[in-house]
């Protein structure tokens, strides 16, 4: 094993992602007003003009988002928006030395998109980075290497924050971006890749279907997942795939239709306390999934079973909100998911994609029983729409 190898790629964690739109305005209203992600940088003048898109940057503990929308027919917004509802394009991150990134990625087939690019701000710092390809579609993969570098990016100005902090608030207090998950019609490319040329290894994986519960029924959903991870960073990917049967109706194959392609699904934000959280989106105007109405009638025993006796915070909060709690071995974590961005703003250019939140309390799996209770609330959304939109058609007009 060479050197390279044995160091792998290097990384130190997320950067950023990078998420296009067609509406900046409701975009900037839901980070800065729902979820209280201040706006901390924007694209300079000549990076606008050049890119024909607003690129703004939000930011909540170490999680940045960069939200770009198209401002002519061209550019690379444009060309994304014209194939895709609104959606993530492309995932950043830190990594020790890029080089060293490049070397271990050159022999195993990455195929770049960019050489190495070198930047250096006024002071001396120096930021360096390079983009790849993936086999999800449109998504592309950035590293990025940061040596005494202040700014966000290259040709982005930061902007001035409220009071005297030199930090953005973040009243909620999201802290990190826990993992990302993809959808894909077949996962076989998307994990060999991860594998072959990222050189990740597999961390968890499960397959399910809605069917093995209620045996013969007229509709369902399920999928097989698969996270791999970077050992080093811990970072985690999930990636999804439908399985049969009812293939055609699974909710995977139903993102897939509606964002025309494989592609990010959702991105869970870590939070030390979710019942306080939740209790503020919700008032802020945040919508999330409902939990099936039978999930905590159960709840307890069914912990009990995974040896977790202690779950601090109190179960009816738990029910009110619609969080969802698993766990094993005195370890649990709780997590909640947002509805996606067609649900939550009635326009599909918003997109399938939603964010999940999440606390861990020393439990860094999935939520292995919570998956079913997610496809069964999925369904059971995209079956009530499909209801409302027949009950809307057979409605006599004038």
């Amino acid at each position: 094993m060479t050197g390279n190898e044995s160091s792998g790629l290097g990384l130190l964690g997320f950067d950023s992602f990078h998420f296009l739109v067609s509406d900046m305005q409701r975009s900037h209203e839901f980070y800065t007003k729902l979820l209280d992600w201040p706006l901390v940088a924007q694209a300079g003048k000549d990076l606008t003009e050049r890119s024909a898109q607003q690129s703004n940057v939000y930011s909540a503990g170490d999680i940045r988002v960069v939200v770009s929308t198209p401002l002519s027919d061209r550019g690379r917004a444009a060309t994304y928006l014209r194939n895709h509802p609104d959606g993530v394009s492309s995932i950043s991150f830190r990594v020790k030395n890029i080089e060293q990134t490049w070397d271990f990625l050159a022999p195993r087939g990455a195929t770049f998109l960019t050489d190495i690019e070198t930047y250096r701000d006024k002071d001396g710092g120096a930021y360096r980075r390079f983009v790849i390809a993936t086999p999800l579609g449109d998504l592309s993969y950035r590293f990025v290497e940061k040596s005494g570098y202040d700014g966000f990016a290259p040709e982005f100005e930061n902007l001035p924050l409220e009071g005297s902090s030199s930090s953005p608030s973040n009243r909620l207090g999201f802290e990190i971006l826990d993992h990302v998950t993809s959808n894909a019609l077949t996962m076989a490319p998307v994990i060999l890749w991860y594998r072959e040329v990222l050189g990740f290894d597999e961390y968890w994986n499960i397959q399910f279907h809605t069917e093995d519960v209620k045996k013969g029924g007229e509709h369902g959903s399920g999928l097989k997942s698969i996270v791999m991870w970077d050992p080093n960073s811990q970072l985690k990917f999930a990636t999804n795939e439908p399985l049969k049967p009812f293939f055609r109706e699974s909710q995977v194959n139903i993102f897939t239709e509606e964002n025309r392609g494989p592609g990010v699904q959702h991105i869970a934000l870590r939070v030390p306390e979710i019942i306080p959280v939740v209790d503020e989106m919700n008032r802020r105007g945040v919508k999330f999934l409902d939990a099936p109405s039978t999930y905590y009638d159960n709840i307890t025993k069914w912990l009990s079973e995974k040896h977790v006796s202690r779950v601090r915070e109190p179960l009816d909060d738990l029910r009110r909100l619609n969080i969802l709690v698993d766990g094993e071995d005195e370890k649990y974590l709780l997590q909640i998911f947002m509805r996606d961005g067609h649900q939550l703003w009635s326009d599909a250019k918003a997109g399938p994609f939603f964010y999940e939140v999440i606390q861990r309390e020393g439990d860094p799996g999935f939520g292995y029983g919570n998956f079913r209770t997610l496809f069964e609330a999925i369904e059971q959304e995209h079956h009530s729409a499909k209801e409302a939109e027949v009950e809307m058609e057979s409605r006599p007009v004038g």
